[in-house]
């Protein structure tokens, strides 16, 4: 199976550790996020994953040439320009020109989500398109969505004024192909959060994640997780 993996991000509210350090790369516990994400991956059967980037590219191609674990494959696309989160899926379409379905994952989320579960839960729907959420603290702040019985989603906005629920987007996605058609043909960038998901109401249905799930956004979040993550169960290091 194959995952989009979206790293391109500049982590400025990370600075002065993104200065010199891309935001995939930034340690946890020692061990780089990037790696995590690679565990966790190969954990669920995930065997192919293209990697976008933009800061400190070549940091991110030396370290998956020499830490990449056996049975992954990584391609890994430099993008000059910022394509925004669905502009990238977008611009690489030909990666997943075959799948039946495939993820879509922000890489800046620490996390040790059951992304078998969600494949499990995606074909049981027959899903278009299947989209991770967590209850947030601070709806106002995030992409929410309403839910109904099934699990459908029946509402979506990115940061509303006045929240219907506390379910937020989570940047974590299983498509189908018919997500291509969704995804406007605009100047980047094209983002899922405020150019994708509204148009995917009522054709997607949302998981709630009750695994652990971190945005390393800042440093209190980084320093929450170094706190965290050593408590968390996740995946053993691979061989590479």
């Amino acid at each position: 199976m194959k995952a989009f993996l979206l790293a391109a991000g500049l982590g400025t509210r990370l600075r002065p550790l993104t200065d010199t350090l891309p935001k995939c790369l930034v340690p946890i516990c020692g061990e780089p996020l990037l790696a995590i994400w690679f565990r966790l991956l190969r954990a669920h059967g995930i065997d192919e994953v293209l990697v976008n980037v933009h800061h400190f590219a070549d940091q991110v191609r030396a370290y998956v040439a020499a830490h990449t674990p056996a049975g992954l494959r990584v391609e890994v696309v430099h993008e000059p320009t910022l394509l925004g989160s669905a502009g990238t899926v977008l611009a690489q379409r030909a990666f997943v020109e075959h799948a039946r379905e495939f993820f879509v994952l922000y890489a800046d989320n620490l996390t040790n989500v059951d992304l078998t579960a969600m494949h499990t839960f995606h074909r049981a729907h027959q899903s278009t398109f299947t989209m991770g959420l967590w209850h947030a603290p601070e709806p106002r702040a995030c992409g929410i969505a309403g839910l109904n019985a099934e699990a459908r989603v029946t509402s979506f906005e990115e940061k509303p004024a006045q929240p219907r629920s506390d379910l937020a987007n989570a940047g974590i996605y299983l498509a189908t192909p018919a997500v291509f058609d969704v995804i406007p043909t605009q100047a980047p960038p094209v983002d899922f959060g405020l150019h994708v998901l509204p148009r995917l109401v009522g054709r997607m249905y949302g998981v709630v994640i009750n695994d652990y799930l971190l945005d390393i956004g800042n440093h209190e979040r980084l320093a929450r997780a170094t706190r965290e993550w050593p408590h968390v169960s996740h995946p053993p290091a691979l061989p590479t």
